[in-house]
């Protein structure tokens, strides 16, 4: 494992970078960082679309939710990847269609995990703030939705977890993340399969561990200061 590291470290963390594309562990980690700042927005409109009050938009939404969180990700990835380019009729960088597919898989589950924050908080939230004349839009705005978004910052961390370990799912598509730089340093040895991938579950595990021990960390400050006020 160390021969490994000592060869191949710089190719596993950044792939061909600066020569060619990024790739390894930091395509890896800017793939899962981008999907769920990009997947939080599309979440918080789904979530409103969920509790909306008309009801059309809520049985819309509300199948869109579930058929995306019924579809395993894979599937999303093949069609991201051979649709969007059919589409747009014209060829698309596989980066984009990857973090396309993890996108919107991903707001589908913030989605679920907004709503259960805003229908969580206590109805007097809502009667108090209309009360002062606030339109519904504004209460969300200004009321609900920070106080529940505040509240689920651990889920995102473990969602940032989640995604981490699903973007390994794009080595399907050909995207060079840390999988797939894996296998090619495999394709290219031959003799240590072992330990390469070894090498790559354990760095996995690291990175989740360390992001699972944050959200737990930012779950109990939370709940410190809930008591406090």
């Amino acid at each position: 494992m160390l021969d490994i590291l000592r060869a191949d470290w710089l190719y596993l963390l950044v792939g061909q970078y600066p020569e060619g594309p990024l790739g390894g562990l930091a395509l890896t980690l800017l793939l899962a960082a981008l999907s769920l700042a990009l997947a939080l927005p599309l979440g918080i409109a789904l979530a409103v679309g969920r509790i909306a009050p008309v009801r059309p938009l809520r049985l819309a939404v509300g199948g869109l939710i579930w058929v995306v969180r019924g579809t395993p990700l894979i599937l999303v990835i093949f069609w991201a990847y051979f649709l969007v380019p059919l589409l747009l009729k014209r060829p698309v960088p596989v980066v984009v269609t990857a973090t396309g597919a993890f996108v919107v898989f991903t707001g589908a589950y913030l989605a679920e995990i907004i709503r259960a924050g805003v229908q969580a908080l206590p109805p007097g939230q809502w009667e108090a703030a209309q009360s002062l004349g606030l339109t519904r839009a504004q209460v969300l705005r200004r009321v609900v939705l920070p106080q529940a978004l505040r509240n689920m910052v651990p889920s995102l961390v473990n969602q940032f977890v989640t995604l981490t370990k699903d973007t390994s799912l794009a080595f399907i598509v050909g995207l060079g993340e840390l999988s797939y730089v894996a296998s090619k340093i495999n394709d290219r040895t031959l003799v240590h399969p072992a330990e390469i991938f070894l090498l790559v579950g354990a760095t996995y595990f690291v990175i989740c561990f360390a992001l699972t021990q944050f959200a737990r960390h930012l779950e109990h400050r939370l709940q410190w200061g809930q008591r406090q006020g």
